[in-house]
């Protein structure tokens, strides 16, 4: 075994051994040049991500899962949004249908009425026969049913039937208007179920009035009497 202070071993130039090297360890936990807290050997500095085992490769069958999800959430919507459609539509088509059926029934009315008002005109509508009478009436009033036709009123080709053009001395511009009622008309909301029956005359249109709401059955003249109305000239 040899000795490292015999004839053999190497010198330095300063006379150690040079196989025996001496390491220094600055344990400083503050770096004097920057004057920042170093980490200790061995430790990760803080807030850096924990090294971990690499993220696996994704699984086709989850692929496959997810587009199958999405297609049936696509087919789901599709479904949903035909069913709201069907539902709009069916009801739609129902209140349609209860309109037309009110409308119907309205018009089959209107015959009784035109009795009613006939009735009540000749003086005939009493007793009994006008309890039922004013039932028949209100009923219809509920369901929408309402008149339309008064003397004075301008002439409208869309609710007025003019049967008559009756002469006049107007001059200048003269305005078409309603001068007798021969028949009411009736419409229901927006539905005219049967036009007014009336006779016209032009006047001037200094005139004429502003519209108004008139009451029923003013400016009418019983049927009965105006039969043949080319006959009161």
């Amino acid at each position: 075994m040899s000795n490292p202070n015999g004839p053999d071993a190497r010198r330095g130039p300063d006379g150690e051994h040079e196989g025996e090297r001496v390491v220094v360890r600055d344990r400083r936990r503050i770096d004097p040049q920057t004057g920042e807290v170093r980490t200790p050997a061995g430790e990760e500095p803080a807030g850096a991500p924990a090294a971990g085992p690499p993220a696996p490769a994704t699984d086709p069958r989850i692929q496959e899962l997810e587009a199958e999800v999405a297609e049936r959430t696509s087919d789901l919507q599709r479904v949903s949004a035909e069913y709201a459609n069907y539902r709009r539509r069916v009801d739609r088509d129902r209140q349609a249908q209860l309109a037309a059926a009110r409308a119907q029934f309205a018009s089959e009315m209107l015959t009784v009425i035109d009795d009613i008002e006939r009735a009540e005109q000749h003086g005939d509508l009493n007793g009994p026969f006008k309890s039922v009478a004013d039932k028949v009436v209100d009923t219809l009033t509920k369901l929408g049913l309402e008149p339309f036709g008064v003397g004075g009123e301008p002439f409208e080709p869309t609710v007025h039937e003019a049967v008559q053009h009756e002469e006049s001395d107007a001059v200048g511009a003269t305005v078409t208007v309603v001068s007798t009622v021969l028949r009411r008309g009736y419409r229901l909301g927006d539905r005219v179920l049967r036009p007014a029956m009336v006779t016209v005359v032009d006047r001037a249109a200094a005139d004429v009035p502003a519209a108004e709401h008139p009451a029923p059955g003013a400016g009418q003249q019983d049927p009965e009497q105006q039969q043949n109305p080319e006959q009161q000239h």
